[in-house]
């Protein structure tokens, strides 16, 4: 039946019935639509198609059986968001997750399982406790605390699944527990593509520290717990201590930049954590943040001296699985392309001049 399928889909592009009805020409009514989402009715073979080709997704994508759903989902936005934007963004990420666990179960492959440190979510009562929960992760996954190159690669090594997608700038992303069928749940992180890769960054570590957390009673709390545990996960204390001290009165741009390439984070992250550690007092935190608001660091598109590209911190794992099950002939070049969500044409040039050998 392709009720679940139909709705998702067209919640992932943002269209109501009405306006998939537009988008078909008309062929059948928003109420005939709302049936077949319903499983009260089934499309004939050319209304499938229209609707297929209207929502950009294949007719066997719209027939398929599988079965996913989010729980505990957490918005990481800078405003308040409409039911009909948190439904997008859900089920845009379920389209991708299913995507994602359809070319693993076609190469053969077992979800990597989530390597949950002992003893998570934990369990805070104030923010600051978040520092205890970075270290305890950074142990667990055997990190030291040198900085982390590649943090979403880190992720998925890890079993949590990385997803980034292009949203409207006010998101910067969601963390939830996916449920399938006789399946345990697994993580899954999404960040957006449109942000400078030090922000995706942040907001990973952001969204790990909701996975590792329980949540307090006050949501404010449980947000700063958050950024505090991504502090703490991005900049142990040890590893900048040694890099400018502990007690500081002031920074140069030329220092605060060297440092950015150093943990990979923005000129902000980095002077929360100053403020966090008590290198910095609060006037001089104060002081920092007006001369970026001056700067204009603070207001879109969030731009600063040093900034990583968006995709300096794309999650690879999904586009790595597709290129080998189209290289070991599990799936066709047309099939790789819907996968990916691109044309053929872009698929090409993603595969370059390189051929199976």
């Amino acid at each position: 039946m392709i009720g679940q399928k139909l709705k998702l889909a067209r919640k992932a592009a943002g269209l109501s019935l009405r306006q998939l009805q537009d988008k078909i020409g008309n062929r059948v009514t928003a109420q005939a639509i709302g049936k077949y989402e319903r499983n009260e009715s089934v499309p004939s073979s050319p209304v499938l198609i229209a609707l297929a080709e209207a929502l950009a997704v294949s007719v066997d994508y719209l027939l398929g059986d599988q079965d996913l759903s989010l729980d505990r989902v957490e918005f990481r936005k800078k405003s308040v968001l409409s039911r009909k934007e948190k439904a997008r963004l859900e089920a845009k990420t379920i389209d991708r997750l299913e995507r994602y666990l359809l070319v693993e179960e076609l190469l053969g492959l077992q979800s990597i399982e989530w390597d949950r440190p002992l003893g998570a979510p934990y369990a805070v009562t104030v923010p600051s406790e978040a520092e205890t929960v970075a270290i305890r992760t950074r142990e667990h996954w055997g990190l030291g605390t040198d900085p982390i190159p590649d943090l979403a690669e880190l992720a998925e090594e890890r079993g949590i699944k990385v997803l980034s997608l292009q949203f409207e700038d006010h998101v910067d992303g969601l963390t939830a527990d996916v449920y399938r069928p006789d399946k345990p749940p697994l993580p899954v992180i999404m960040v957006n593509a449109r942000h400078w890769g030090e922000r995706q960054r942040f907001t990973l570590a952001h969204e790990l520290g909701h996975i590792l957390m329980q949540p307090l009673d006050d949501k404010n709390a449980t947000e700063r717990s958050a950024h505090r545990f991504a502090g703490a996960f991005l900049m142990p204390a040890e590893a900048l201590w040694a890099e400018i001290g502990m007690h500081r009165t002031s920074f140069g741009m030329g220092e605060l930049v060297q440092l950015k390439k150093v943990f990979r984070v923005s000129l902000q992250a980095l002077t929360y954590r100053f403020l966090d550690l008590g290198i910095i007092t609060r006037s001089v935190f104060k002081e920092m943040f007006g001369y970026f608001s001056q700067q204009n660091y603070r207001t879109p598109p969030y731009k600063e001296p040093g900034a990583l590209p968006p995709d300096s911190e794309e999650p690879l794992r999904f586009q790595r699985l597709c290129f080998r099950a189209l290289a070991e002939e599990a799936i066709s070049e047309a099939k790789c392309a819907e996968l990916l969500g691109i044309s053929a044409r872009q698929l090409q040039q993603e595969m370059g001049e390189s051929q199976s050998v």
